[in-house]
């Protein structure tokens, strides 16, 4: 296992590569009694804004988590291959910051359905965690 603490222009290209393209990630947020809450999202990277973006609707249990504890884990795998994001996230519900994480969204899995209620999360990442598999070519 090998941690990457972001200086977000010094990110080996074998890692960004694979939160670029097309997997599925688990986002892990905290319930108030302490639980983890592990639920199925598409987290997209955004470097230039040095941080990591989920959409999602204002009455999900994971943005509703984030208001009793901010610390989240994102995590894809394929085959050998994995990466974990570990940081601290925050809703957003302004129409600039959920139009940037949808574009991002967008930019890495396609388009999402309109939705009035949505939500941004954003994740200040703290490190990237990964395997060996993910530096093998």
């Amino acid at each position: 296992m090998t941690t990457f603490v972001p200086g977000w222009d010094a990110l080996p290209a074998p890692l960004l590569d694979f939160w670029t393209e097309r997997h599925l990630c688990t986002l892990t947020t905290l319930r108030p009694d302490g639980r983890p809450h592990l639920v199925p999202v598409g987290v997209a990277l955004d470097p230039e804004q040095s941080c990591a973006w989920v959409i999602t609707n204002d009455a999900s249990r994971k943005a509703r988590n984030l208001a009793t504890n901010p610390l989240v884990a994102a995590c894809q795998v394929d085959g050998a291959r994995w990466s974990t994001i570990e940081g601290r996230a925050s809703v957003h519900d302004d129409a600039a910051t959920v139009a940037r994480a949808v574009e991002r969204y967008a930019a890495r899995y396609r388009p999402p359905r309109a939705n009035p209620t949505r939500v941004a999360l954003r994740i200040e990442v703290d490190r990237f965690v990964f395997g060996p598999g993910l530096l093998r070519t």
